[in-house]
């Protein structure tokens, strides 16, 4: 049995190298015209209604520079983006290093088991015409219920820590051949560590099957990054993620609201983050 899911707005990770000796090399007045625009154009998105925001991140380590974070309700909305950004005279000093297309996803092995169980209580059949309806007003009401998480804002908070993930699919631990009852144990209990973090860390989690290299994109949001470290340090222990869970790079940010990044751009990290 594959569990149910309800699916949110569309999300965009971009990870840039800026091409620093080319915007060293541009007239300081251009460079203050540049990031102006750039500006401009992250406040006007960061903004907008939730579920349709950017964000911009100031990376550490070597696989970038600058990382951007959007959320739209759809592909459609993304690839305008996507296009709007690389518009923008600021998008020619920068080089695409990497990218993670993904829609944001609940998961729902709870209600999947209470609806089979509801609906075969009825006497209804999975795949009928009947049992897709009643199901299907059960997954509108959960939708509606959850609207806030499916279409989220982007937080305010000062980092991000950004990652894939898949599970297993080996022939001795085989995520996706379980029966459904363990499944649900297992990503019960995994849920029940995040919960512990709840206030400090915000998660996001965004579906990629089908659009990206990996299953699963995770988004975490706090005030500290040391929290990522013992959230996902404790995680590592939960069966889940012991025998089931596969993990790709890590990318961490600084975030850099308006007139943050223009500090950042011009050397002045320390201004860029008391912002």
């Amino acid at each position: 049995m594959a569990p149910l899911t309800l699916d949110g707005s569309s999300a965009l990770h971009q990870m840039f190298r800026v091409k620093w000796d080319e915007w060293l090399d541009t007239d300081l007045q251009t460079r203050d015209h540049i990031a102006a625009e750039a500006i401009q154009w992250l406040d006007s998105a960061g903004q907008a209604p939730a579920g349709s925001q950017s964000a911009a991140f100031a990376m550490l380590g070597h696989k970038g520079d600058l990382l951007l974070v959007h959320f739209r309700p759809d592909f459609p909305g993304l690839l305008a983006a996507q296009r709007e950004f690389e518009g923008l005279r600021f998008a020619r000093y920068l080089e695409l290093r990497h990218s993670y297309v993904s829609v944001v996803e609940l998961g729902l092995y709870e209600s999947t088991r209470k609806l089979y169980e509801e609906l075969g209580a009825q006497g209804l059949a999975p795949g009928t015409p009947e049992w897709d309806s009643a199901a299907a007003a059960i997954i509108d009401r959960q939708r509606k219920a959850m609207a806030v998480r499916l279409y989220p804002e982007i937080p305010s908070s000062r980092y991000l820590c950004f990652y894939p993930m898949d599970k297993k699919r080996g022939e001795t631990k085989n995520w996706y051949s379980m029966p459904f009852a363990d499944r649900q144990r297992l990503m019960h209990e995994h849920g029940m560590i995040g919960r512990k973090y709840a206030g400090i860390v915000k998660q996001v989690i965004s579906g990629s099957i089908g659009f990206d290299d990996w299953e699963w994109g995770v988004d975490l949001f706090a005030d500290s990054p040391l929290p990522f470290k013992q959230l996902i340090y404790e995680m590592r222990f939960d069966e889940a993620s012991a025998d089931y869970g596969l993990f790709g790079p890590f990318f961490i940010g600084l975030r850099l609201p308006g007139k943050a990044l223009a500090l950042w751009l011009a050397g002045d990290t320390a201004a860029a983050m008391a912002v």
